[in-house]
């Protein structure tokens, strides 16, 4: 117990926070207590807040609680959190034992007031009746939640599930909006009737209220990169993965944890987990498929063009040719067959059969329809129009490949509507504008003037602008104030062969209404295919001209 001291001024209370569920810190309601300052003073009172914590539990009555602690990389925040039986007082406690670290008051006179607060309730979690399936990670949560919800409700079970998008019960949307946090959890999981629950979890409800549930049966975590850094006390990667985590953690003994292969620090969080591993790879030789095998887990794996199956003892089966799905793009997108490894795999853990998830799989359009906002691919006259949520460098990336596999070269440009949300910080919109700048033949900057979150729009403008000079990029970059404008900019100046793409993030539904009016239609499978075989044999055509000029 700490001495009774002076005010520190160099550390003040940033944050008394309760979590109703499961969360970075544990995997029962907890609170969080953070601090900033100086950082040798911060970690003094953090760890003072700690002691006093337990020692005013055990001064009323209460078993003292195990006290965890975590630090920011600067050293200027850090936090202290503890499990909750009864809120109220454990609430009051978290204040109180922030006001002693900090020298404003003393546990004698917090004692006093203590004993007259009220337990309060006890943390209630909706218990689940179904199975849930929780899926988590930075890229490819919407495709992949959608993906599993689909594969289930074409076998017959009865679905719930939540997404950026909202709410749907048996394929119905009943709430709009992004519930991807513990209130739209609650939600499905209070829905009579149903067989499945296909949850996905998102960074931002974990931090904020914790998970909406006590466990699941099969958690999927696609991968951790960089996006959402510098907010709600997550500054590195290793600390979001430690975030996404906890739905891996709380996975039942009995069920599974589909993680991905080749992300270390996905793969590492199966240390944590009492849930059996299931690895899925684009790269059959990685490592950690054979280290799932032997750990007496499965796996899933891209292997000379399809999907297969890895068991112990060296049984294996293949699923189905990803170029026959349409969410691969043809076998385009990495990225989808990823998401396509991970959804069989949670569907396997399940225990629905191979030729329901083959079915599902290849019934699953690419469209705005099942999949809306996610390479979502139009034509007109030769001319291409993608619309995708691309929201990072990692999504960025990915489309770009599409689009490099669907222009027509040499005269084909790639056109993009470059943009993102304002809680991003300088490094990852530089990491932007370096990609597209050094990818792209014609770049504009479509503006989220509603997704700023506190940004200055006219800084946010200069770093795109100056990432992508600094990449190559030559041609003066305007701006538009939305996404429709952006990408109806990039079409009325495109020619047969082009291809416009826009990260669209809020008006896919505007987007996908003036594309149809403007003639656009959607690219189904078939046709894609063809596109690309044309592609290829103009390539071939022209290969020994380039190579003549060349010389």
């Amino acid at each position: 117990m700490p001495a009774d001291r002076p005010t520190e001024p160099a550390v003040e209370l940033l944050e008394l926070r309760v979590l109703e569920g499961p969360n970075r810190f544990a995997n029962r309601p907890a609170i969080k207590i953070e601090f900033q300052g100086d950082p040798e003073a911060v970690v003094r009172v953090t760890r003072d807040a700690g002691e006093v914590v337990r020692h005013l539990h055990h001064e009323l009555g209460f078993p003292a609680p195990r006290v965890t602690f975590r630090r920011s990389e600067d050293g200027r925040r850090a936090m202290a959190a503890f499990a909750w039986r009864r809120r109220v007082v454990a609430q009051a406690i978290a204040g109180a034992a922030a006001r002693v670290a900090l020298g404003l008051s003393t546990e004698r006179r917090e004692l006093r007031g203590l004993r007259a607060v009220a337990e309060g309730p006890r943390s209630v979690l909706p218990m689940p009746r179904v199975p849930i399936v929780a899926i988590t990670g930075t890229n490819g949560k919407s495709t992949t939640t959608r993906l599993i919800a689909h594969i289930a409700a074409a076998a017959g079970r009865r679905v719930g599930m939540t997404n950026s998008d909202g709410i749907y019960v048996r394929g119905e949307l009943v709430e709009a909006g992004d519930w991807t946090g513990f209130g739209g959890a609650g939600r499905v999981l209070a829905e009579p009737e149903l067989d499945l629950a296909v949850l996905e979890t998102a960074r931002g409800g974990i931090l904020l209220r914790g998970i909406g549930y006590e466990h699941n049966d099969v958690s999927v975590v696609t991968n951790v990169s960089a996006d959402h850094l510098g907010l709600q006390g997550i500054d590195t990667l290793d600390e979001l993965a430690e975030v996404k985590g906890a739905v891996v953690r709380i996975t039942r003994r009995t069920g599974w944890a589909v993680l991905n292969a080749e992300d270390p620090r996905v793969w590492a969080m199966r240390r944590h987990s009492r849930a059996r591993p299931y690895a899925f790879s684009l790269t059959p030789g990685a490592p950690a498929v054979a280290e799932a095998i032997a750990e007496g887990g499965r796996a899933i794996v891209l292997e000379r063009g399809g999907l297969v199956f890895k068991r112990p003892r060296g049984r294996r089966v293949r699923l189905v040719a990803v170029g026959d799905l349409p969410v691969t793009f043809a076998g385009l997108s990495r990225y989808n067959i990823a998401n396509a490894l991970a959804a069989a795999a949670a569907c396997d853990a399940l225990g629905l059969s191979f030729d329901e998830i083959r079915e599902g799989l290849l019934s699953f359009a690419q469209d705005e329809t099942a999949n809306p906002g996610r390479l979502n691919l139009y034509g007109r006259q030769g001319v291409l129009a993608l619309v995708d949520f691309a929201h990072n460098e990692a999504g960025l990336a990915g489309l770009l490949d599409v689009c490099d596999r669907l222009v027509l070269r040499p005269r084909g440009k790639i056109r993009l509507a470059l943009g993102t949300a304002g809680d991003r910080t300088d490094e990852i919109l530089s990491g932007l504008g370096r990609l597209a700048g050094s990818r792209v033949d014609d770049l504009v900057i479509s503006e989220k003037r509603h997704y700023l979150r506190g940004r200055d729009l006219a800084q946010m403008n200069a770093i795109f602008r100056r990432a992508a000079a600094d990449a190559g990029y030559a041609e003066r970059i305007p701006a538009y104030r939305t996404e429709l404008g952006a990408i109806r900019a990039l079409l009325d100046r495109s020619h047969r062969g082009d291809i416009a793409a826009v990260m669209s993030h809020l008006e896919r539904a505007e987007i996908f209404t003036w594309l149809a009016r403007a003639g656009y239609r959607p690219i189904p499978l078939a046709r894609l295919r063809a596109l690309l075989a044309d592609r290829d044999a103009r390539a071939a055509r022209d290969a020994p001209r380039r190579r003549r000029a060349a010389s």
